[in-house]
């Protein structure tokens, strides 16, 4: 990739996470390798303040999980007996992490590997892209556990994956593979064993040298585009792409490709 890398000193350090700078790309790595990344409150929050306060210049996000899972989900160890209130506010303390990512100014990119489970498939259907390596693999068992998914998973994942099919995993505990995800769109990738990360970085790096502008549309205006009514959507694809070519960066690369100074699109 030729950029060095260096760490990135967040304005709370937490062990919790790795992060580090490769370019205009910042990694954001899950660091609790020996629960298999589980998604406790302190690293919720920790995770909250990352991508609350990015580094200036940053293009692009690959979060991925250390180690050999992405996350098993809920840290069940710290699961407590709470009334109907402490269940809601918890609830609503992940969709505010987890509304974060997906609302983030820039691509997030997830690295999936391994456990994508419960909380850690709600995590990765935040992020814009996926990409699983062969050895992921994804299940809901809440049903078994006598618990719902609380981290804005019943709103992201049948929108991947269908109602029926999300339905079937939580009744059943259906568990799908690396392979089965990809054709169902749990990830848009799927690379070899050890190889997503660098594919993610790959992704991250090509995003990375888009258009602000163009991203940020992609990533905020074309969820409620898609969402909309008919003529409301239309009308707001044409504001934004009123507002998009205006952008002096959209005209710089237009004079460039209409000056045969910009790369042609390849058959793949």
């Amino acid at each position: 990739m030729g950029n060095a890398v260096a760490s990135v000193s967040a304005s709370a350090p937490s062990p919790l996470l790795t992060t580090e700078l490769v370019g205009a790309v910042l990694t954001v790595g899950i660091n609790r390798p020996a629960k298999r990344n589980a998604l406790s409150d302190r690293l919720m929050e920790d995770i909250l303040a990352c991508f609350s306060s990015l580094p200036d210049g940053i293009r692009a996000v690959v979060l991925h999980g250390v180690g050999d899972h992405f996350s098993a989900g809920l840290d069940l160890s710290e699961l407590s007996e709470r009334d109907a209130t402490a269940g809601l506010l918890h609830s609503q303390m992940w969709h505010r992490v987890f509304d974060k990512i997906q609302f983030c100014p820039v691509p997030v990119i997830a690295v999936l590997r391994g456990a994508v489970i419960g909380g850690g498939l709600e995590l990765a259907c935040a992020a814009h892209i996926r990409v699983a390596d062969s050895t992921a693999y994804y299940a809901l068992p809440e049903g078994s556990r006598g618990i719902f998914v609380g981290g804005g998973g019943s709103m992201r994942l049948p929108r991947l994956i269908g109602i029926a099919r999300m339905a079937d995993m939580m009744l059943t505990g259906r568990v799908y593979s690396a392979a089965e995800g990809e054709a169902l769109g749990f990830s848009q990738y799927l690379t070899e064993a050890g190889r997503a990360f660098a594919k993610a970085m790959e992704l991250a790096e090509r995003v990375a040298e888009n258009a602000p502008l163009t991203n940020f549309a992609v990533l905020q205006a074309l969820p409620m585009i898609a969402e909309a009514s008919p003529q409301t959507g239309l009308l707001m694809e044409s504001l934004m792409a009123a507002v998009a070519q205006s952008d002096q960066e959209a005209k710089k690369r237009m004079r460039a490709f209409l000056d045969h100074k910009a790369a042609k699109i390849r058959s793949a």
